[in-house]
């Protein structure tokens, strides 16, 4: 077979798919360790909790640059009737990003300002965190397109269901932020990060159930793809498998077990994934856009696939060498820094 017969568009979906989801699962949790410092004031512990992520947060953003410059290369369309869509929210993502990357080094560099960085990087992780859940909920919600470009105003984002999805972005980070503190740090800020995941995780299936009750009736294919015959029968199994792995997930924290809970966290997003998937395939602006009609020209899909098939093992391979690395509890006497 060769690459002419191959549906490329479909082959780019997947590796944008795949880079937004890895982003998502790797950054979410060092956002999510920033969101529950106001729960954890002492210095030592808030220390313990950076140098947790201290290894790996800045290689975790390498996939929020694969999964937007994928999209741009390789659905340039979609690229350009989104971001004016959602400029509002991804430029508060981008700045809360900077400004929680600049909290991160400057707070170990002075004592009296030490204060004001914890609040810098906290309110960056939160802006960043509600930023990329708002934007999910506005291209969700639907984006007025004419002919080859955006139709609508600035504020269209702005709505109840992109809030909700906001929300619970932030909530879902918490909880995997929460979880991976279980599983690398010990003593008093183990069973403090235990008592946080358990609301934390609550509320995340509470915002599942309620984003996944309004999603289908946002668009009518949505509804469609979900609850239609003969659909229903293979889209079942996704709440189903939810339900269980929030049980498992809440057992896990009930016996207060290191490394359950967070993997068990990441199978939740997962399938929370699989299920946007559900809903918006096979387009990339939700019910107005398919991957084929937003697609570059073959023969540009074909030169940046060669050069991504390079990337992403080379990625796949520092970043798991990393995990390696860093694996284990965090000494609280020598840490990263």
């Amino acid at each position: 077979m060769s690459l002419t017969d191959l549906d490329l568009p479909t082959i780019w979906a997947f590796i944008v798919a795949f880079a937004v989801f890895a982003y998502v699962v790797l950054d979410g949790f060092d956002l999510g360790v920033a969101l529950l410092f106001p729960f954890c004031p002492e210095r030592h512990d808030r220390d313990v909790m950076m140098n947790s992520v201290a290894p790996v947060w800045d290689g975790n953003e390498t996939w929020l640059v694969l999964g937007g410059g994928g999209l741009f290369a390789a659905f340039p369309l979609a690229y350009a009737v989104l971001m004016p869509a959602l400029y509002a929210p991804l430029i508060a993502m981008l700045l809360g990003l900077v400004l929680r990357g600049v909290a991160f080094e400057f707070r170990w560099r002075t004592e009296r300002a030490r204060p004001v960085w914890d609040i810098a990087f906290t309110g960056g992780s939160l802006v960043a965190a509600l930023g990329q859940g708002v934007a999910l909920g506005a291209m969700l919600q639907g984006v007025m397109v004419s002919g080859r470009a955006y139709a609508g105003g600035w504020w269209d984002w702005l709505s109840a269901f992109s809030l909700l999805t906001g929300a619970a972005v932030v909530c879902g980070y918490a909880l995997l932020g929460a979880t991976w503190l279980i599983m690398k740090t010990g003593g008093e800020l183990q069973i403090r990060a235990l008592k946080l995941a358990r609301p934390l995780a609550l509320g995340t299936l509470g915002f599942i159930v309620a984003v996944s009750l309004a999603t289908p009736f946002l668009e009518a294919a949505y509804w469609q793809r979900w609850f239609a015959w003969p659909g229903i029968v293979l889209t079942a199994p996704v709440p189903l498998a939810v339900a269980a792995v929030a049980l498992f997930l809440l057992r896990s924290l009930a016996d207060a077990h290191d490394y359950k809970p967070f993997v068990l966290s990441l199978v939740l997003f997962f399938l929370c994934f699989v299920g946007l998937g559900v809903s918006i395939w096979p387009n990339v602006v939700p019910g107005r856009i398919s991957i084929w009609q937003a697609a570059a020209p073959h023969e540009s899909q074909v030169f940046v696939l060669a050069g991504t098939a390079i990337l992403i093992p080379i990625i796949l391979t520092y970043t798991a060498y990393a995990y390696w690395v860093f694996r284990g509890k965090v000494d609280p006497e020598h840490g990263y820094h």
